[in-house]
């Protein structure tokens, strides 16, 4: 056995049941999640692989106290124990899909059922009264299928939702531009686009089917509807690990339309093909290591949110520099964890992901310098943002980064940590 680093609490994943687990650190670096269920026995799952400093990417963050936590995440929705109010409120439209993804954390498509219109504009005025002003989410299942969705975008900003962020395959913006155009004129200000690589072989691999081109009309489409894009990768250990670099320079081809990229390490909850090897575990400082490497930013381009835990993401920005590549316009800094940031959080992907209004080109643009008000002009235009959302499975469930989640799911009443609302038993 390792050194013991960290305490913590997390659930057995066969039953669930909330038991208690330890941060361990190998002697290669690598930081192993281990617990014992008395029923279902001893489990370890590596959580990072020690390409980057452990501790030091923990922001001081404090290890769960002994008497927190002993009874998440059953029945769970925000109580006083949750650290972190709600930054962006995900609410599922449909479960209707026009794929069935080998992994997929709302199983897209087994089933056909969905929400009347009315009970869904409830659920917003809902949302509204316990969040306050949140960025919303339309999700699914494939939120396209619905006819409809144009008008719950508009009547998501009447009712005061900040932003409206679209999550979707981009199937139906590709091929019906019109449908596009009036969820745009409803308001809509972010298209969450799934994009998981630069070959047909990715997707064919990960979604069934081809559909680079599919993407790239979408994104178009968007481009040309001044709808801000970001590109949502789910990254699978020998499947798409290797094409991170790609990704960000079509990202930059792509630019402005496309404002981000918003990566995600495949987690195992929902529809996934089989429970993975410690080998198969592709963590956050794998995906640090890996975009460096294949894209030459310095890993130390990455920050830790100082919102939700930092081992749950990581964000970076960028100017688009004239040969295609990227300026690192952030470097770490390490720093406290800050309370009531989901506002600030909210405002910080806004900015990033949406387009900004079209306004006149300054004329120093176009020279050698760089006054200030050329580069706010760069960063509102010409600018690239990198991201990533480790999401938690059963296996390596740490309740101490559930405890300060923001990204919140509308369920039946209640608002619940988007990793606690799909958490599924690993049989």
């Amino acid at each position: 056995m390792g050194d013991i680093i960290r305490k913590t609490r997390s659930v057995c994943p066969v039953c669930l049941k909330n038991i208690s687990a330890l941060l361990v650190q190998e002697k290669d670096g690598c930081i192993l999640l281990e617990k014992s269920c008395a029923e279902h026995g001893i489990y370890e799952v590596p959580v990072w692989h020690g390409k980057v400093g452990f501790e030091t990417w923990l922001l001081g963050n404090p290890q769960l106290p002994d008497d927190k936590g002993l009874s998440c995440p059953g029945n769970c929705g925000l109580c006083s124990e949750h650290e972190i109010g709600s930054c962006c409120v995900l609410l599922e439209v449909t479960s209707r899909c026009d794929l069935h993804c080998r992994y997929c954390f709302a199983r897209g498509g087994e089933r056909t059922d969905e929400p009347s219109l009315e009970d869904l504009k409830a659920s917003i005025r809902d949302i509204v009264r316990q969040c306050g002003d949140p960025l919303l989410q339309l999700s699914g299942g494939e939120p396209t299928m619905r006819d409809d969705l144009d008008e719950l975008v508009r009547f998501a900003k009447e009712a005061g939702c900040s932003y409206v962020q679209l999550n979707t395959n981009g199937i139906r913006i590709a091929r019906e531009p019109q449908y596009a155009k009036r969820m745009a004129d409803a308001g809509l200000d972010i298209v969450f686009l799934q994009f998981d690589g630069t070959r047909d072989d990715i997707f064919e691999s990960l979604r069934g089917v081809p559909l680079l081109e599919i993407k790239k009309e979408a994104i178009r489409i968007c481009g040309e509807l001044r709808l801000g894009v970001t590109l949502v990768p789910t990254v699978v250990k020998g499947v798409n690990d290797g094409d991170l670099g790609n990704i960000i320079s079509l990202a930059c081809a792509f630019s402005p339309a496309v404002r981000g990229i918003h990566f995600q390490p495949v987690s195992y909850f929902g529809r996934y093909p089989g429970i993975p090897a410690d080998s198969e575990r592709y963590t956050l400082d794998d995906l640090m290591a890996d975009i460096s490497e294949q894209s030459g930013i310095p890993v130390t381009s990455f920050m830790p949110s100082r919102c939700d835990h930092p081992l749950c993401g990581f964000h970076a920005n960028f100017l688009l520099r004239p040969d295609g590549g990227l300026r690192p316009l952030s470097s770490v800094t390490y720093s406290s964890p800050v309370r009531g940031c989901e506002r600030d959080n909210r405002e910080y992907v806004a900015r990033h992901w949406r387009r900004a209004p079209e306004e006149p080109v300054p004329e120093a643009l176009f020279s050698d310098g760089m006054d200030f008000d050329t580069f706010l002009y760069r960063l509102r235009h010409e600018s690239l943002t990198l991201s990533a959302m480790a999401f938690q499975d059963a296996m390596n469930l740490n309740l101490e980064r559930l405890h300060r989640c923001s990204l919140h799911v509308y369920d039946r009443g209640r608002i619940k940590p988007f990793c606690a609302k799909y958490l599924t038993v690993m049989e």
